[in-house]
């Protein structure tokens, strides 16, 4: 087994995931950006959620817009939904594991406010109950997703926005979901602070 060929493996694969991404994708990811900006500017806020690794990628977008990206600027209202660990374990031990994001987003989110969902399946339970209730507060959602989209591209809406990585692989999904993220982030201070 040579290890130097695997690493280079591993990039050129992340690589073409991006380009493959960037070029079927980049209308998503700006229309995304434009929703959330939108969604900003009429004082609503951004709920973000997923599991395991995507979890920390919920949680890296809201500390970008709560704190700041690449410049010094007001602060962004955003919740990473995974983050309270009292109530992410009273939910799955009163009720269940898949209603951890849905309770808190039925509780939290409003009309207008944005859900950005990220999962590399599209299955989670917690992500359809999540998105289900983002629809009966009149939210939109932004689905970061992989593999064929699953259950989720499903329950997704007109209105809502999917960005679906075109990969089967869970780590190339998510280094995608990364750089996506960054783009959102520079995209929405573009929006509302300029150069």
């Amino acid at each position: 087994m040579n290890l130097l060929e695997r690493i280079h493996q591993h990039f050129a694969t992340s690589q073409q995931v991006q380009q493959d991404t960037l070029q079927y994708l980049g209308g998503n990811i700006e229309l995304a950006a434009r929703r959330i900006a939108a969604c900003l500017l009429a004082d609503g806020k951004l709920l973000c959620c997923g599991n395991g690794g995507s979890a920390a990628e919920a949680q890296h977008l809201s500390s970008e817009m709560l704190n700041r990206f690449e410049r010094e600027r007001p602060g962004l209202p955003a919740i990473a939904l995974t983050c309270d660990t009292s109530t992410l374990t009273s939910i799955a031990n009163d009720y269940a594991y898949e209603d951890v994001f849905a309770k808190q987003v039925s509780a939290l989110g409003h009309a207008g406010d944005v859900l950005v969902l990220y999962t590399t399946s599209g299955n989670s339970r917690s992500i359809l109950k999540a998105a289900t209730a983002a629809h009966q507060r009149d939210m939109t959602v932004v689905a970061l997703s992989g593999n064929e989209g699953g259950t989720l591209a499903t329950l997704l809406r007109e209105s809502d926005i999917e960005i679906r990585v075109p990969s089967q692989s869970t780590a190339r999904v998510q280094e995608v979901h990364l750089i996506i993220t960054h783009c959102l982030c520079d995209l929405v201070d573009q929006q509302l602070f300029g150069e």
